[in-house]
């Protein structure tokens, strides 16, 4: 046994007495009469120093369950049967006044405790699966966002850079004809010419026919 309760049964009756074994049985308990002399005897084998709590009959909840639902138990039964006393106890190794009982018989079961444990224990269990979760979801999240604002925010900022290199291709295009308007121009030059080479044959001749008739 972990623990144990003594207790002063005097003036509890055969029924009564039989009604706080059941109630210990049923908390995880089990309820038996000692002579002090033997029980004295057993704690100084142990090492324990019982002797305060020996004082008139002495009847022991051994603890075979749980502790606070068996000192749960007796304090219960003490309510409504005054001729329980409790006088002390075990814990372990420790010895243990009235007051350690009523605190032991304070705090919430065996059964409570462990599970707040394993709902203190499974919180960040769970929010540490809530966050691995929640980073691929995100992730796609944020990818859609980005296909439908049409790619990454710097993306944009790409556009007017290939704007600009499609500008001088159009301006090459709008100079291309300047050098065919050019070309063009030394044939518009070319019948202007023909005129003045013609003058100058036609006064040739004319001065040959001078000359002709001069010499007749």
């Amino acid at each position: 046994s972990s623990a144990a309760v003594l207790t002063e049964y005097r003036g509890l009756d055969v029924a009564s007495t039989a009604e706080l074994r059941r109630a210990l049985t049923n908390a995880g308990g089990e309820y038996k009469v000692y002579k002090n002399t033997l029980v004295r005897i057993a704690a100084r084998d142990l090492g324990l120093e019982l002797d305060d709590l020996l004082t008139g009959p002495t009847a022991i909840a051994f603890v075979t369950g749980d502790a606070v639902s068996v000192a749960k138990a007796l304090q219960d039964f003490a309510k409504t049967n005054p001729a329980l006393v409790v006088k002390g106890g075990l814990l372990g190794e420790q010895v243990i006044d009235e007051a350690g009982v009523k605190a032991l018989a304070d705090l919430e079961p065996r059964e409570v405790l462990l599970a707040k444990l394993a709902g203190l224990m499974a919180a960040p269990m769970q929010q540490m699966a809530n966050l691995l979760e929640a980073l691929p979801r995100n992730f796609a999240y944020g990818l859609k966002a980005l296909i439908d604002q049409g790619g990454a925010p710097g993306a944009p900022a790409d556009a007017p850079a290939a704007a600009e290199d499609e500008a001088p291709a159009a301006d090459a295009e709008a100079e291309a004809p300047a050098p065919e308007a050019e070309a063009d121009a030394p044939a518009e030059d070319t019948p202007a010419e023909a005129p003045a080479a013609a003058a100058d044959t036609d006064t040739d001749q004319a001065e040959e026919s001078a000359d002709t008739e001069k010499e007749s």
